[in-house]
């Protein structure tokens, strides 16, 4: 029992630096959210849920909602979904496997804004990606990648999957390791194929892996900021404004203080709603 209390003791210098960096701005922001703060004077009004209501009643907001949770659920289906097809293809007896497993991690610890300017340069209508199709004749799937409304999320979420989907793939391998092989040799002796090996076999076994990523995943999709503000800043129009680009325009374009305080309160409840829902559903569907 002492040494517990000694080792909960050397908690408290880390403890004290995140209420004042993390929880203690963190409630000064939602009282700032109900009121009329610009943000550049001291003063302000306490104006109750006037802010909350505005961002339900202006279209720009109800559609940037719209376009953050596109690319939030774009993003953690498809990047799970590539990350687990990667983890399982590198999980075999490959030669090249550590290497090809560098090479699909490498994207993840390249700095978002890097990756950004890199993919803006991949898109331009002059760029490699329209250049390449020219060269295979395939001038009808030329496109204004990053100036077309009808596409410019899919291109987004394009970005934050070549990205991510390597991490994601980490997280999968993690949980494969634990995966018995005398129980995936028994069911292979038994004439399982390779679907049902992985279904009823590893797949119960990567729950937690599933659990971690999809968690990851969906609250990078919500607060995604770097990629979509380098590329498009939003545009064209208003076609990819996020939640994240909405606030950081009203904030610090037009000096909305409160009214971007009220978004990122709304944000950090939709995302811990629907990290939770997606918690619950998957342990539910674990535990049986």
């Amino acid at each position: 029992m002492v040494k517990n209390r000694w080792a909960i003791s050397f908690l408290f210098p880390a403890l004290i630096f995140y209420v004042f960096v993390v929880i203690a701005p963190s409630f000064q922001g939602v009282k700032f959210a109900f009121t009329d703060w610009s943000g550049f004077t001291q003063g302000y009004n306490w104006a109750g849920l006037t802010q909350f209501r505005r961002v339900f009643a202006d279209t720009d907001t109800r559609s940037a909602l719209s376009h953050t949770f596109i690319i939030a659920i774009g993003v953690t289906i498809f990047q799970n979904l590539v990350g687990l097809l990667l983890a399982l293809g590198l999980f075999s007896k490959v030669k090249s496997r550590n290497l090809l497993r560098t090479l699909f991690f490498a994207p993840a610890v390249v700095a978002p804004v890097a990756t950004a300017y890199l993919w803006q340069y991949m898109y331009a209508p002059t760029g490699p990606i329209n250049s390449f199709l020219e060269v295979l004749g395939l001038q009808s799937f030329v496109r204004d990648w990053l100036g077309d409304p009808s596409i410019v999320l899919n291109s987004i979420i394009i970005v934050v999957i070549w990205q991510f989907a390597g991490y994601s793939m980490v997280i999968y391998l993690a949980g494969l390791e634990g995966v018995p092989k005398e129980m995936i040799e028994a069911a292979e002796i038994d004439g399982a194929n390779y679907l049902q090996r992985f279904w009823f076999v590893v797949r119960p076994f990567l729950y937690p892996a599933i659990t971690v990523t999809l968690m990851l995943s969906i609250i990078g999709g919500f607060k995604l900021f770097d990629q979509v503000f380098i590329l498009t800043g939003g545009g064209p129009g208003v076609a990819s404004q996020t939640i994240s680009t909405l606030m950081y325009r009203n904030a610090f374009l037009f000096g909305e203080f409160a009214y971007s305080t009220a978004l990122a309160v709304l944000l950090t409840i939709f995302v811990s709603v629907f990290s939770a829902i997606q918690y619950f559903l998957i342990s539910k569907i674990d535990k049986s």
